[in-house]
């Protein structure tokens, strides 16, 4: 499925990871859980190293933090094409799991449908071991240029 056309990231993979660091500190603590993989025109991958942090009875990996993943994936895509603007915040996610995840890494790879002055909106494909394990849909509010 095609991304929107004409779009080129403005960050690296190192930028996005520091700026995740540096804003919002408390996502990873000492352990880098959530992380940015890859940024691409259009689009990026991020990764959860899940752990038995991460995991629920049946050492499967808990919906809230496929959720997170879900939602680091649209921030990381927002910050690397709208631009580094820390403010820019989820207005909508929606999520649908369809398989267990086991422990280990899952993967998010995120597409923008749609970016524009104040919104952007897009899906997470969210694979684990080879297999989708839930797909999302989101938007993200970009506030005003200041």
């Amino acid at each position: 499925m095609p991304a929107q056309k004409g779009l080129e990231p403005v960050l690296t993979v190192g930028e996005a990871n520091r700026l995740l660091t540096e804003v919002y500190p408390q996502l990873n603590g000492t352990y880098r859980a959530y992380e940015a993989v890859d940024i691409f025109p259009g689009g990026c991958t991020v990764r959860l190293n899940a752990d038995e942090r991460h995991l629920r009875p049946g050492d499967t990996v808990s919906g809230p933090s496929l959720f997170t993943l879900a939602d680091i994936g649209g921030y990381v895509c927002v910050l690397s094409h709208a631009g580094p603007d820390a403010l820019s915040v989820t207005t909508s996610l929606n999520i649908n799991f369809v398989r267990k995840a086991p422990a280990g890494p899952v993967h998010g790879h995120c597409r923008i449908l749609k970016l524009g002055k104040s919104l952007m909106v897009f899906d997470v494909d969210i694979v684990a071991q080879g297999e989708t394990v839930a797909h999302a849909t989101g938007t993200y509010s970009i506030p005003p240029k200041r």
